[in-house]
């Protein structure tokens, strides 16, 4: 079984400015060397703060060796930049000292070591998390010491005692009562006054107020309902969990997903130390396989079999956003069991990032994964479509076929909805309307998409129409502005609902998410239909779902179609091409869709500000985009999102397919006339 895990959940959001007196930091945005104390204080306010999990090198029994390598180990955690530092389960004696716990030395050399390592943190600005057993009122106890400058916080006993199989905890330690007391500890001296000793204890940062300490000792950990449930419904941000789990073939794997998943089910941070090496060997092996993860998300995991400190930043600010979007966490807080411990740290130090951020979020970086979850979301589109299409008895669908991205993911999904309720893709009208801005490459490939999926092909050019558009609205035709464009885009619109009345038909729309966000489609043009199946789907991830159908087909010529679609860039082609090339696009007029679609997911997600969004986005496109052209898109971003909610606050019916959506039904809830004045300030505090 799992014997300790240290579970770490912090929450914090920093304000350097306040509690920081350093002139210059480093912090390393991969190629960005140096950054000033102003711009670094805006940086580290958005919640990331370093955790360790550590392993020390011990020796079962020797607790002047352990003690002196214990601080070895928080000496080195605190020049990482650790704000807490979580050791393994009874790790000042070891854990496998069996009845060598009921020696009266050990006892002893147990609390003058604890005295040592509360001198040795006076000078550390780091909370410790150190186990050890203890002796009190005739009972002894398996506890947790938490530590921060000198200052012994608390002291937390270990609820729940195994006596099974290889453990026998139950021979030598009790379990403790429930509930909170004040203890004295001479062995301690000035140190062991009035010390908060109990189940039901919180340690939090008066001046990093997000960050709640709760504990689990190994074994908690176990049981149907974990301590660490009732702390984090008490406030607990972290849990740090002090573990001793010996090593059988496949622990690992069952080990992690235990961590990962109550990670999940709190919300929270969770830093898991092992005990290693150095641990008796007699009956059982310690493989000190320590872990750090976030809300499901493992952070970092130490290789096994070798005693390590690892490191890794939890994102505070992450993990306040989501328990604050579920309304339904917290609702029964037994807070008033709780006794909350303040500390403060004297400092906000530098944090350097070393965990990544997938550029690209809303898709999956590991290629099975990616493929099962491109998989499933045709199928949400083409299920989507299948009931709207057999709740209204219609058998003929209606698509504006470009050529570009969208509308061949629109067809193709329309394909899969027409096979699904046994219809001929026959009745899938497929139109392309060729005007000032078509290409060659694209019209051919729009035309041979249709025809290869067996759908019905027809093409009504518009230059006619939209000239003499121009005439009656007397617009010359030489001033390529907004009304040149946008009056192709609603006679497309135009022509796409009268054929669908002409057949009994449905207009499937084709924009996507990221274009929907930006407000970068035609209102009353493309911006409507009678059901949109690319509605909650990024532009980013449209490009994987149409590379996946393209790498899983059977049909040769498709494949070949496809990969030629991807290859193509995206444009509306509303403006006449150059040289037979496409002239304009999307990309250079409202900046790159990869950009955009990371800024949409952590504001809408998670509540980002602005600045925090322009930091991860340094760090993460490094080496992709400077500061400046990432600032400036971010900009624009933030610009257009609120300018145009008018254009999502009438948006067709389309389904979900993940966490983020802009439907005005129920997903993203705006004022059409809110302004982006405080959004825009918070970016022009930090303008590079």
């Amino acid at each position: 079984m799992l014997r300790q895990l240290n579970y770490l959940i912090l929450l914090r959001k920093l304000n350097i400015a306040r509690f920081c007196e350093v002139k210059i930091v480093i912090f390393n945005f991969r190629s960005n060397p140096i950054i000033t104390q102003e711009r670094y204080g805006h940086f580290m306010k958005y919640g990331f703060i370093k955790a360790a999990a550590i392993t020390p090198d011990i020796l079962v029994g020797d607790t002047t060796n352990n003690t002196s390598q214990i601080i070895k180990s928080m000496e080195a955690a605190q020049k990482a930049g650790a704000k807490l530092a979580v050791f393994p389960e009874l790790c000042l004696t070891g854990y496998t000292c069996n009845d060598l716990f009921l020696q009266d030395i050990l006892l002893k050399e147990s609390l003058a070591g604890l005295k040592q390592i509360l001198a040795a943190s006076a000078v550390m600005d780091m909370v410790t998390v150190v186990g050890l057993p203890f002796f009190l009122r005739n009972s002894l106890y398996n506890i947790a010491a938490v530590i921060h400058k000198g200052i012994l916080l608390g002291i937390v006993p270990k609820q729940n005692i195994p006596n099974y199989s290889e453990f026998y905890e139950a021979r030598h330690f009790a379990k403790p009562a429930a509930g909170n007391e004040s203890i004295q500890i001479p062995e301690l001296g000035e140190q062991g006054k009035d010390i908060p000793f109990g189940t039901n204890l919180l340690f939090k940062a008066a001046n990093l107020p997000e960050f709640v300490l709760g504990i689990d000792i190994c074994e908690d950990l176990w049981m149907p309902v974990p301590p660490s449930c009732s702390h984090a419904m008490a406030g607990a941000t972290v849990i740090a969990n002090l573990s001793a789990s010996d090593e059988t073939t496949g622990k690992d794997i069952y080990r992690r997903e235990l961590v990962c998943n109550q990670s999940a089910r709190l919300i929270c941070g969770y830093v898991y130390a092992d005990a290693g090496e150095g641990e008796s060997s007699t009956d059982l092996v310690f493989a000190a396989h320590n872990l750090i993860a976030e809300n499901d998300n493992l952070l970092k995991e130490s290789a096994r079999f070798s005693n390590e400190i690892i490191c890794s930043e939890i994102d505070l600010g992450k993990l306040i956003s989501e328990r604050r979007r579920m309304g339904t966490f917290g609702g029964t807080t037994p807070v008033d069991n709780y006794q909350i411990i303040t500390f403060s740290y004297q400092s906000i130090e530098n944090t350097e990032l070393t965990r990544n951020f997938a550029p690209t979020p809303f898709v999956p970086q590991d290629k099975t994964d990616r493929d099962r979850r491109c998989n499933e979301i045709l199928s949400i589109q083409a299920l989507g479509l299948k009931r709207r299409l057999a709740h209204t008895h219609c058998q003929n669908a209606v698509i504006g076929i470009s050529g570009g991205l969208d509308s061949t993911l629109a067809l193709l999904v329309t394909a899969k909805a027409f096979d699904m309720l046994g219809l001929d893709r026959s009745g899938i009208l497929s139109v392309t309307m060729p005007c000032f801005g078509t290409t060659d490459r694209t019209y051919q490939n729009a035309c041979e998409l249709t025809k290869t999926l067996g759908a019905t092909l027809k093409e009504v050019p518009i230059h006619e129409a939209v000239d003499l558009h121009f005439r009656d609205i007397e617009h010359d035709k030489s001033v390529h502005d907004i009304t040149y464009e946008n009056s192709q885009a609603r006679q497309r619109t135009l022509i796409l609902m009268d054929l669908a009345n002409q057949r009994n038909g449905m207009v499937i729309g084709t924009g996507d998410m990221s274009e929907l966000a930006l407000g970068w489609a035609t209102y009353n043009g493309d911006h409507m239909s009678m059901y949109g199946v690319n509605c909650s789907v990024p532009k980013t991830l449209v490009r994987y779902l149409v590379l996946y159908y393209a790498e899983t087909t059977t049909n040769k010529k498709l494949h070949d179609i496809l990969m030629d679609i991807l290859d193509t860039p995206v444009s509306p082609e509303l403006l006449p091409p150059k040289d037979g090339k496409i002239s304009q696009k999307t990309e250079d007029i409202v900046g790159p869709y990869e950009l955009h679609d990371f800024y949409l997911y952590y504001m809408m997600r998670f509540g980002f500000t602005p600045s925090k969004i322009y930091r991860l986005a340094v760090h993460t496109f490094a080496r992709t985009y400077d500061e400046a052209t990432i600032y400036k898109w971010l900009q624009t971003f933030y610009r257009r999102f609120f300018s145009q909610q008018f254009k999502r606050s009438c948006l067709p019916d389309g389904p979900k397919v993940g966490s983020v959506a802009l439907s005005p039904r129920g997903d993203w809830r705006m004022p059409s006339d809110a302004s982006v004045r405080i959004w825009m300030q918070d970016l022009e505090a930090i303008q590079p």
